[in-house]
């Protein structure tokens, strides 16, 4: 992605970063981080073109899995929007794509524990209502355990559940798959071209061009930008009814900015995913999980740290279940959390209301009129226009994708 383009969608985001309802000039500040200039190895000498080129090729490869059947693209899919479709992850052992895919092994490899979220916008992670990002610490995972994409991207590659398998241990997981590329040719290749020097496959290098083409995925033309940019007529009355109601709620406490998240973490009572043996405390034991973005919500679902929302009623539903809870209202406390198939969602039993989160006790009343509308505004952050071209081949040999087919 040219430089250009880059500053001409982060001075739009500027524009709309609130959704005020009487159109106040937000001008922000204006010294923005230009994230395809940052370099990752600090050495100045990196081709980005070259990077994002070598970076998607790694995404899709098997080759980085410990038991050559998982890519990062196994579970961040297009045609998912970049997630998976599923509540739960299967990533080792695993056949087929999406919702259909089964674990096929029937080992003790189990699901992964939180839902897939979608790496589109990740570029903006951490983004301020002002507009201002670094991607050095920008914040990842549903618990904001680790800071920047560079770092995130090796993660599942460790993880015994996700990528590594049987194949190998965790400590010597990436001087493996360092070995892996070292003797593909291609790969050798591709690496000098994008760091300028020969002997550059490392770890913090694989990190780095996925990071790199992690960046491209982005999707800021929905009709909600058109909007903000004085297209009046891309929004429905229900669209902005929905917009206006977000706010008078209290919806963008925690869903503010550009991307529609503050990246902080919050405890909402989410209850745990009946799939799972245990309860997933999230950050620090708080049961606190990060703000998700509001966009393209249409294509990555289900919703919640652990997919427990089943669809966008339902989990804007439960805010109301939270609040009246927090509140000392109608119980909620009592009962399991649920698996995502329809229903009511019942608040975690070991979370405690006085736990809750402000922002949460905080929210006005709405009623189900108020939710179809918010439904349809946020609706209105979908934009479909994100790159979601798959590579017929990878330098593995190997199916991209993984076991996908």
């Amino acid at each position: 992605m040219k430089l250009n383009q880059i500053m001409i969608i982060t001075s739009s985001l500027l524009i709309f970063s609130s959704c005020q309802k009487d159109n106040d000039n937000n001008t922000g500040d204006n010294n923005i981080v230009d994230i395809n200039q940052v370099d990752p190895n600090g050495n100045g000498n990196i081709n980005n073109n070259s990077m994002v080129t070598l970076g998607k090729l790694l995404f899709w490869d098997p080759i980085l899995s410990g038991e050559k059947d998982v890519a990062c693209a196994t579970c961040h899919h297009p045609d998912f929007g970049y997630s998976d479709g599923r509540e739960l992850p299967i990533g080792v052992g695993g056949e087929g794509l999406g919702p259909a895919r089964i674990d096929a092994v029937n080992d003790n490899i189990s699901l992964a524990g939180r839902n897939s979220p979608t790496i589109i916008n990740t570029i903006f992670n951490g983004i301020s209502p002002n507009g201002n990002f670094d991607p050095a610490t920008a914040p990842m995972f549903w618990d904001n355990r680790v800071k920047s994409l560079e770092t995130q991207a090796l993660g599942p590659l460790l993880s015994f559940v996700e990528m590594r398998g049987h194949a190998f241990g965790e400590a010597v997981a990436l001087d493996s798959i360092v070995n892996r590329l070292q003797n593909i040719g291609e790969y050798n290749t591709l690496f000098t071209d994008a760091f300028g020097n020969n002997n550059s496959i490392t770890s913090s290098n694989i990190g780095a061009a996925i990071a790199a083409f992690e960046r491209t995925i982005i999707a800021t033309d929905s009709p909600f930008d058109q909007f903000q940019a004085g297209n009046q007529n891309a929004l429905t009355q229900a669209q902005i009814r929905g917009m206006d109601r977000f706010e008078d709620i209290g919806c963008n406490n925690c869903h503010s900015g550009p991307m529609f998240s503050d990246f902080e973490i919050h405890v909402v009572g989410v209850p745990d995913n009946n799939l799972l043996a245990n309860s997933d405390e999230g950050a620090n034991g708080t049961y606190a999980f990060r703000t998700p973005t509001l966009r393209n919500l249409e294509e990555t679902g289900p919703y919640f740290h652990n997919g427990v929302g089943g669809n966008l009623q339902q989990t804007i539903q439960f805010y109301i279940t939270a609040r009246n809870f927090a509140r000392g209202n109608n119980g909620g406390g009592q009962g399991g959390g649920g698996n995502g198939q329809g229903g009511g969602l019942n608040i975690n039993p070991n979370v405690d209301r006085n736990d809750i989160a402000d922002d949460v006790r905080d929210l006005q009343n709405f009623n189900n009129n108020d939710i179809q509308d918010i439904i349809a505004f946020i609706k209105a952050l979908d934009d479909p226009g994100f790159d979601r071209t798959i590579p017929t081949t990878v330098p593995s040999g190997l199916n991209p994708g993984g076991n996908i087919d």
